[in-house]
């Protein structure tokens, strides 16, 4: 006797449909299940023949060999209880074959026959869809997750009793719901809730750099802010994301698929419309950061920001190999994290904002000169964020202390957040015009070449930039990074190509130069 179900496995964010077959031959009493699985999956043997038994079905006296195909992939999870389950109850014939063409089968059981919520349904459901599934049963309390895709019908049942009596048409029988998942600790890592209600006006003075945050939101551009502590780094950074527009259902969609995959996803809001904003401690492991684990590859900060703001604050303190990880995601937009038995790919393109002290002590900038470090310690200090991690940095800003007068004449002087994010809004809305039909959605996604064949610039603003090449002052990779640049600028200000003035404010935000009165009136109340 055999049966045969479908369930689906996952490969970071991609997933692939997994025939589950059952079969039941004479011999003495055991279960194998092969196919590559792992610890967890193997476990399944004692969880599914406790859930089958304690919900009333038979679970056979026979040897039993469960096969989980193809069996190159491999198998880890828990979430493969429910079709390991359903296929030996197919194979001694107590479900209707038909029942069970076209669906896959999503679900950890619980030894008395409860369907636990797993994570990963949201993902686990597209790769179903694009399998050609018609049907899906999950978990109930994974239900709202799983009906974020379309094209595929979602059942949801609390346990193996329940689901048995769908396929067999008897009555349902009344199970207590079972709980959801709950986010670990480190879910405040991906919620922009501790966000809401931070001003950029609340911001005193620091016109340059407030208006570097607003261009920055306009194309997605990376910055880098240096100076002493308690000068307004952190502060600026924690109110870029308000600035950012609504996420749209398709980065919806992907940003929602990576925090299921990690577990972070809570089951009361399975859709993500806000940019998500991560700000890691410079102590967190590489792993945590990037992505990886021993059993099962999870999703890092740099991939739970997809879409989003990743915050380095205190920059310089995290290891080498976390900020030189930073290069594949600057420049690809994803993260692959290779192991000796699998490689695992995640998006990763998120917008980088790093915050740095000067030097150790970070008091090089104070009124007061009150530093005592070497130039070789600064400069040692400095050189831990290497030349071509800074030279991905869009945007570059220097803060110092602003003097008491200064405070005093620019306390709530600066436009508030809303304003702000209505110039953001209606500039992002004419990228989106201009990049139609393309596969970018903001100016810093445009590579340079594309830039400048679709949308060359004016004559003198070529001039410009390439009067700075040719002096050396920009490399290709920087003089393509001001190009976006002066198109961000561009967008803010409504015009329908960059000109010099717009080139000159590009390079002033890339090497640190004052900005004009013109640009700082932007942000300006």
């Amino acid at each position: 006797m055999s049966g045969r179900v479908a369930s689906v496995t996952l490969d970071g964010l991609t997933g692939r449909a997994i025939e589950v077959e059952a079969d039941i031959v004479g011999g003495l009493p055991r279960t194998v299940i092969v196919g590559l699985p792992d610890v967890t999956v193997n476990e399944a043997r004692d969880r599914c023949k406790s859930a089958v038994v304690n919900s009333g079905a038979p679970w056979p006296d026979q040897r039993i060999t469960i096969n989980l195909a193809p069996s190159t992939l491999p198998k880890s999870g828990s979430h493969y209880d429910l079709a390991i389950a359903m296929a030996v109850i197919a194979a001694q014939k107590a479900v209707p074959a038909e029942a069970l063409a076209g669906t896959a089968f999503v679900g950890e059981l619980a030894l008395d026959g409860r369907l636990r919520a797993v994570p990963g349904v949201l993902p686990a459901t597209l790769a179903a869809a694009e399998a050609g599934c018609t049907h899906v049963v999950v978990p109930e309390v994974n239900v709202p997750e799983a009906e974020l895709v379309d094209g595929i019908a979602v059942t949801g049942v609390r346990s193996l009793r329940h689901l048995v009596a769908l396929m067999t048409g008897e009555e349902v029988p009344d199970d207590p719901p079972v709980p959801p998942i709950e986010p670990p600790a480190a879910a405040p890592w991906g919620s922009a809730d501790r966000l809401s209600g931070l001003d950029l006006a609340d911001v005193a003075g620091h016109e340059d750099v407030r208006l570097a945050v607003l261009v920055a939101a306009v194309g997605g551009h990376h910055l880098s802010m240096v100076g002493p502590p308690g000068v307004g780094k952190t502060m600026l950074a924690q109110r870029l994301p308000g600035l950012l527009p609504d996420l749209g259902r398709q980065d919806a969609i992907e940003v929602s698929a990576v925090h299921s995959v990690a577990g972070l996803l809570a089951p009361d809001v399975p859709l993500l419309t806000r940019p998500p904003f991560l700000d890691p401690h410079h102590t967190a492991s590489a792993a945590a950061i990037v992505g990886g684990g021993s059993r099962q590859v999870r999703p890092g900060a740099m991939s739970l920001a997809h879409r989003g703001v990743l915050f380095l604050d205190e920059a310089p303190e995290f290891t080498v190999n976390v900020l030189e990880a930073l290069r594949q995601p600057l420049e690809s937009g994803r993260i692959v994290v290779a192991r000796s038995a699998r490689t695992v790919v995640y998006p990763a393109r998120f917008q980088l904002v790093i915050a740095a002290n000067p030097c150790p002590c970070g008091q090089a900038a104070t009124l007061d000169s009150a530093c005592r470090c070497t130039p070789a310690m600064r400069r040692r200090y400095g050189e831990r964020i290497s030349g071509p991690i800074r030279d991905r940095i869009d945007i570059r800003r220097t803060l110092t202390a602003p003097s008491r007068p200064e405070l005093a004449a620019t306390v709530s002087a600066g436009r508030r957040t809303v304003e702000l994010a209505q110039r953001v809004l209606e500039a992002r809305a004419r990228q989106g015009s201009r990049l139609a039909g393309t596969p970018w959605r903001t100016n810093a996604d445009v590579p340079g070449t594309e830039l400048r064949k679709a949308w060359p610039l004016a004559e003198e603003a070529r001039v410009l930039l390439d009067r700075q090449l040719h002096a050396d002052k920009l490399n290709p990779r920087s003089a393509d990074r001001v190009l976006r640049l002066a198109w961000s600028v561009a967008d803010l200000h409504g015009h329908d190509f960059p000109g010099a003035a717009d080139v000159r404010t590009a390079l002033s935000l890339r090497s640190d130069l004052p900005l004009d009165a013109a640009m700082r009136s932007l942000v300006a109340a």
